[in-house]
């Protein structure tokens, strides 16, 4: 199929070269022009995926028209705080257009599929998300995630398309929780890295990703997701290796920010967009709009967006009234 791919960063990129990988004719857009005819000539994205080859095969576009000549399939890999402005600017397509894009609209609270369903009314929408590490899957490494549509013969188009012996691809009809787990997770992984910089050890960070996962549950049954969602990939595999892996650009966001770095210095010199800091936000409020008990989303925004102490927010995370586990 003819496949454009919105966003050369690192999971754009990635997924650019796995549907090379499946035969798919294949262009990458970015908005950086000068960027893209870097990674063009080098034949490599130095930025975002250094020492990853990139195939001849796959075309590097930063005029977004001349990338859209011709798609059948267009993959939404900008950040969230971009995903309405870009996608409104194809809002004619109507192929099938999949969101790898994991976070939550702070001025609306929407997900990423709801804002497609508003700027590009005449495409066939679905969801891609799991436990995914762009570095891995550019490498081959051995990955699974799900493919969600309430549309099954959709899903299973999309599972169709990307899946690979080393990229395995599952179904879901559940596209809200799967979004909603996609999002919820990066503000639990902030707080787990918090953990990992103030030494507080590893049964401290079990608990936590056990009560964050948890707490993404509640918020996403209030917003109609189903329950069983969140112990799956999108879910609690996603919540894992974003929680424990170096690799992992929000716990490592969160573990500096626990060794007593200022949040608007580490934001300043990101290569890569954070996306746990507006989804923390935009998560904490959601919470308070549904009235769903979220103590950990509440301390991580407190931390990021109120000036507050990341050990006081521990403590005050401990220091809540007992309570059933449920």
């Amino acid at each position: 199929m003819n496949v454009t791919v919105l966003g050369a960063g690192s999971w754009g990129t990635a997924l650019a070269l796995l549907l090379v990988q499946n035969r798919h004719r294949v262009v990458l857009w970015g908005h950086d022009a000068g960027r893209l005819a870097e990674a063009d000539q080098l034949r490599e994205n130095r930025r975002y995926l250094p020492g990853v080859p990139l195939p001849e095969e796959l075309r590097l576009e930063s005029d977004l028209n001349r990338a859209m000549e011709g798609a059948q399939v267009l993959v939404v890999s900008v950040p969230s705080k971009a995903f309405r402005e870009i996608t409104g600017r194809v809002s004619g397509f109507d192929g099938i257009m999949v969101s790898t894009t994991k976070g939550i609209e702070h001025a609306t609270g929407m997900t990423m599929c709801q804002i497609l369903a508003e700027t590009a009314p005449r495409a066939r929408i679905a969801a891609l998300s799991g436990p995914t590490l762009a570095a891995e899957v550019a490498r081959g490494v051995p990955t699974a995630v799900v493919a969600a549509s309430p549309q099954p013969d959709l899903a299973e188009q999309v599972q169709e398309l990307f899946h690979r012996p080393t990229f395995r691809v599952y179904t879901s009809t559940d596209v809200m929780g799967v979004e909603l787990g996609g999002a919820l997770k990066n503000v639990v992984a902030i707080a787990a890295g918090i953990c990992d910089g103030l030494g507080l050890g590893d049964n401290a960070k079990a608990a936590l990703i056990t009560r964050g996962l948890a707490e993404m549950g509640r918020i996403g049954m209030a917003c109609g997701a189903r329950a069983e969602t969140f112990s799956g990939l999108s879910g609690l595999g996603d919540l894992t290796v974003t929680c424990t892996s170096r690799l992992s650009r929000n716990r490592g966001f969160g573990e500096r920010i626990g060794r007593g770095e200022p949040v608007a210095d580490l934001l300043a010199a990101a290569a890569t967009v954070i996306e746990g800091f507006p989804t923390s936000r935009s998560a904490h409020e959601l919470a308070l709009r549904l009235g769903v008990g979220a103590p950990i989303t509440a301390e991580v925004h407190a931390t990021l967006h109120e000036g507050k102490s990341p050990r006081q927010a521990v403590v005050d995370v401990l220091n809540r009234e007992t309570r059933s586990e449920r």
